[in-house]
């Protein structure tokens, strides 16, 4: 009692000061706020912590999952550091994978091009302009081998980041597996394979919300039964926050998406201790560092809770929320591109105290073009830094115990539990969609955040901020010319050379699966393997599924 009563008169003491030293030297804001609107308080007490420590914190590896996943999460290994990219033909991008594997990388990470990502054909109309452009362009099984040549798929995990397609590319994947020899129970990687952030934030859609929900439920069944290493699918709240969220939106919205795809996998039969373990999450690092790690913290907390309380899973594998972080996109600047090695540093740092399994940093020079080499370079090193040279790695959850990040942690779980309530009233996540909620408050989020930093209430360095009147121009990375008619010209080819009766028959079979109720992935892994293009799969299933065309 004696401690206690010494603790408050100190506290009221130093109360006193600080107002007086506050005449003299006025805080620079009236209210410090975090990107969520939480009120940040001027001082956190040990008050903040109650003495529900194993209910909302527990032991790291164990429920609720907040001190991280694994007993001794970084100590054991490292993070994967899964560098994004992907631009060109698969050939210039098989020889950037190659060489990011050369300097130390532990994964891959595949972006396609827009064409690609939409289910069309490089010669397809639609294409124009595009082929190549924001990564690489995969038209058959061709270009998939092209991509994946002397990478030995049994040791490197792939992440891809396919959404509407997500069937069509892990078919090729599979199929290209077989031909090196690695049968598909020793495969390991993810697809994003999250339709519903593309309605929401992002637009890489093709179909309307069903059957793009029965695409995704497919997957799991025929991935728990014949791929059983593989990620069905990264829900992503990366997008969400690009779009213009705040850290509770994205925390929110994507729980949100995830308990529709369990839904959605329940009602189709499926068992949740057989799909529920190769869930993946894939989140955004951005700028606000203590918030960027209680969010983290929370979303493990949270999916916990749900997965255990709400969908009674037994297994504590489906408990567990494994997530990969790239850093934010939004983020970067194109004045004073080198600022953002900086940005990527701290975000790549929160994504780590937060516990996350594996990294994407993003280059200095990706809000002009894609990265070059160099700068590609530079933003591994950032990730091989902090895992060798500093420490950050070698205990588990450093922040834990923190009376700010606690607080904020408790702060974020609360506001995204608000989101999912009026979710819940509008009829999950799905219905959600279709009614816009969602599109409607991340716009109006980003339209406040633009107007703040047009303002100047919001500081970006270099841009509206310390500029400077005479920037150096720095070598970007140039795409071949000659790419589309080198990229179209080998789709020819390729359609010349294959058994023309085995592909239609291939496509003719997935027509019909497409008007019954059968597993849609088998028949897409035999037309894949007949060397049916993406764009003659997909055109199948717009014949029968139809487009969606937005809210």
């Amino acid at each position: 009692m004696e401690h206690e009563k010494g603790f408050e008169q100190a506290y009221k003491e130093w109360q006193e000061t600080t107002k007086k030293l506050m005449n003299r030297f006025p805080e620079r804001k009236e209210a410090f706020k975090t990107s969520s609107s939480i009120d940040i308080e001027r001082l956190y007490l040990p008050e903040q912590l109650d003495s529900t420590y194993m209910e909302k914190l527990g032991l790291p590896g164990q429920y609720p999952f907040t001190r991280g996943i694994q007993p001794t999460m970084y100590r054991a290994r490292h993070w994967t550091m899964r560098q994004y990219a992907g631009f060109g033909s698969a050939e210039e991008t098989n020889k950037r994978f190659r060489y990011l594997l050369d300097q130390g990388q532990t994964g891959l990470s595949v972006a396609f091009d827009l064409p690609t990502q939409i289910g069309y054909d490089s010669d397809h109309a639609m294409s124009r302009g595009e082929v190549g452009k924001v990564g690489v362009a995969i038209d058959s099984l061709e270009d998939m081998e092209a991509l994946l040549k002397d990478i030995p798929l049994e040791k490197v995990s792939t992440s891809m980041t396919i959404n509407a397609p997500a069937a069509v590319l892990l078919a090729m994947y599979i199929v290209v597996a077989e031909k090196q020899g690695v049968s598909p129970e020793k495969i390991s990687g993810t697809i994003q394979n999250d339709i519903l952030k593309e309605y929401i934030a992002r637009g890489t859609y093709i179909f309307p919300p069903k059957p793009s929900m029965r695409l995704i439920t497919d997957i799991f069944a025929y991935c728990a039964e014949n791929v059983p290493r593989w990620n069905t699918i990264s829900i992503s709240g990366y997008h969400i926050r690009e779009a213009g969220a705040t850290a509770a939106q994205e925390l929110a919205f994507t729980i949100a998406n995830g308990k529709a795809y369990v839904e959605a996998a329940l009602e189709a039969g499926l068992d949740i201790d057989q799909f529920a373990p190769r869930l993946a999450f894939f989140f955004n690092a951005h700028n606000e560092f203590f918030e960027e790690i209680a969010k983290f913290r929370a979303a493990r907390r949270m999916w916990a809770n749900i997965m255990k309380e709400t969908y009674q899973a037994k297994n504590p594998k489906s408990w567990q929320l494994r997530f990969h972080t790239q850093t934010g996109g939004s983020t970067l600047t194109a004045q004073q591109p080198d600022n953002n090695v900086v940005r990527v540093t701290v975000q790549a740092l929160s994504a780590i105290l937060g516990g996350t399994q594996s990294l994407h940093t993003n280059s200095r020079d990706e809000a002009l073009a894609l990265p070059t080499e160099e700068s590609a370079r530079i933003a591994l090193r950032t990730q091989q830094i902090l895992a060798n040279e500093n420490g950050v790695a070698d205990t588990v959850d450093p922040l834990a115990g923190s009376y700010y990040v606690e607080s904020l942690t408790d702060e974020l779980e609360n506001e995204a539990n608000l989101y999912l309530e009026k979710i819940k009233e509008l009829g999950g996540a799905v219905s959600a969609v279709e009614q816009g909620y969602m599109q409607r408050e991340i716009h109006h989020t980003a339209y406040e955040t633009q107007k703040a930093i047009e303002k100047g209430e919001q500081i970006v360095v270099g841009m509206n901020a310390y500029q400077l009147d005479d920037e150096p121009k720095p070598e970007l990375h140039r795409l071949d010319p000659e790419l589309s008619a080198n990229q179209v010209r080998k789709l020819g080819e390729v359609r010349s050379n294959r058994n023309q009766q085995r592909a239609s028959a291939q496509l003719d079979e997935l027509h019909k699966a497409a008007q019954a109720s059968e597993n849609l992935m088998p028949h897409i892994v035999e037309c894949v393997r007949s060397y049916c293009t993406i764009g003659e799969i997909c055109g199948v299933l717009r014949e029968e599924f139809g487009e969606f065309t937005g809210i």
